[in-house]
């Protein structure tokens, strides 16, 4: 196939592009923060500590630090489409390893199955965030990451309230509390039967990502050539052997990674949060939502004002600032608030308004760590994409702080990762140099 440039397709061409990428970011979302009711699940069904439970993040998101760099080695051997179509049926093969790990109850099995999710997962995010990065112009780059985002977080939203509904009984808020008083053999019984109402959902997504395979080899996604800049980039690009030698997309990397190490803290510990006051899991199980409903919440609000309103950088700056502030809301407030119905420590509302920050700092991150980099991009979204194991590392430090001081206590790594946010939206992504001697034009 041809490769194709963002500057010769037609604007209908580009918009369809658009919308299949975004039928994909839905199922990133769909397939990505379920976990939030994963972790809580599997942690009952198969008697895990606060640390254990995590590690369901740590084996879906680890596989974005293993298999980033040889995803995009293959999508510059095969292309875009068929390296898409081989992540979705990577994803699938995932998806069905469910199916014997529920039916043995099998903790290990279930992380094998969620690191190869993350395996496919990881191929489709190398590919489709330049996607989204390069058609269309660079200061408008973070709306449209915005309207994916929307995709992303509304699949979020559903992904746990349809599994809840599926696999959860009305019944088992009583059967969580007996399970402490059964006998071994017939607490075995109850948690068998518990874990195995995963089959037949995995083995549904399984069927589904395979056909999704299949339909994006069969679109008309065109192919693009991320080689060809602007002037600008290609004089930047002269003399650079190695994508290290950008130290905006470097630092961009880390910042992806606590970005998101912070995003999935929120989403994925709020259910035992809310646990912690006395809050049941089927009455918690909505939490994750409001969470991703106020990060969508961010993105239209982005949508509206980037960059007519205000700039990219403005923005990112604005967000990181406001994370930090509500980390240290969460650690530092008290008292019995009564919102929506629920009955909660104030502190949990801070811990889900932080979907409203985190909106932002991903799209805000994508353009100024890609800027300039021309021949590099593919490489440079790859490093990015790195970033994302932020998701696997940064839950299991807040697991351990979570077991040895206190659920409350183990958001206080959510401040050193807003900080650094801080640092980059302020500065670090105008460093364009390692050495102390910065070019002050290329800072322009």
């Amino acid at each position: 196939m041809t490769d194709t440039t963002p500057g010769i397709l037609s604007k209908r061409d580009v918009n369809m592009s658009l919308l299949t990428i975004g039928v994909m970011f839905f199922v990133f979302g769909f397939v990505t923060w379920i976990n939030a009711i994963l972790i809580p699940y599997f942690k009952i069904a198969c008697e895990l500590s606060n640390f254990q439970s995590y590690l369901v993040a740590f084996a879906f998101y680890i596989a974005y630090l293993v298999m980033s760099l040889p995803a995009s080695f293959l999508l510059e051997r095969i292309g875009f489409k068929k390296g898409m179509m081989g992540g979705f049926f990577i994803m699938s093969a995932g998806a069905m390893i469910f199916v014997p790990a529920a039916l043995t109850r099998t903790y290990v099995v279930f992380l094998a199955g969620l690191f190869t999710l993350g395996t496919g997962l990881a191929i489709l995010q190398t590919a489709a965030n330049p996607y989204v990065t390069i058609l269309g112009p660079k200061d408008s780059a973070a709306r449209r990451i915005s309207i994916m985002g929307i995709c992303n977080k509304a699949a979020g939203i559903l992904a746990p309230l349809l599994f809840a509904a599926v696999v959860l009984r009305v019944t088992d808020s009583d059967l969580f509390k007996q399970l402490p008083l059964m006998f071994a053999s017939e607490k075995g019984r109850a948690l068998d039967e518990l874990i195995r109402r995963v089959v037949w959902p995995y083995a549904t997504v399984s069927i589904i990502l395979f056909c999704l395979g299949i339909f994006v080899r069969l679109s008309k996604l065109p192919e693009i050539d991320a080689k060809q800049d602007d002037d600008l980039s290609a004089n930047l690009n002269s003399g650079k052997t190695s994508i290290t030698q950008y130290p905006h997309l470097i630092l961009g990397a880390v910042g992806i990674f606590v970005h998101v190490g912070t995003q999935v803290i929120a989403v994925d510990t709020v259910i035992n949060y809310a646990g912690s006051m006395g809050i049941s899991l089927l009455q918690a199980k909505v939490f994750p939502s409001y969470i991703l409903f106020a990060t969508i919440c961010g993105y239209l609000v982005g949508i509206v004002t980037i960059p007519r309103y205000v700039s990219q950088v403005n923005a990112l700056r604005f967000c990181t600032l406001l994370g930090l502030l509500f980390s240290f809301c969460i650690i530092f407030t008290h008292g019995k608030v009564t919102v929506l119905d629920h009955q909660t420590d104030l502190s949990i509302w801070f811990l889900m308004g932080l979907g409203l920050p985190n909106s932002l700092v991903w799209a805000g991150l994508w353009p100024l760590a890609l800027d300039g980099l021309g021949r590099f991009t593919k490489k440079g979204a790859s490093i990015l994409i790195m970033g994302l194991c932020g998701n696997a590392i940064l839950p299991l430090f807040y697991g351990y702080f979570a077991d040895k001081f206190s659920l409350r206590y183990g958001y206080w790594v959510l401040v050193p990762c807003y900080l650094y946010l801080v640092f980059y939206a302020m500065h670090g992504h105008k460093i364009r140099r390692w050495t102390k001697q910065i070019n002050h034009q290329e800072l322009s």
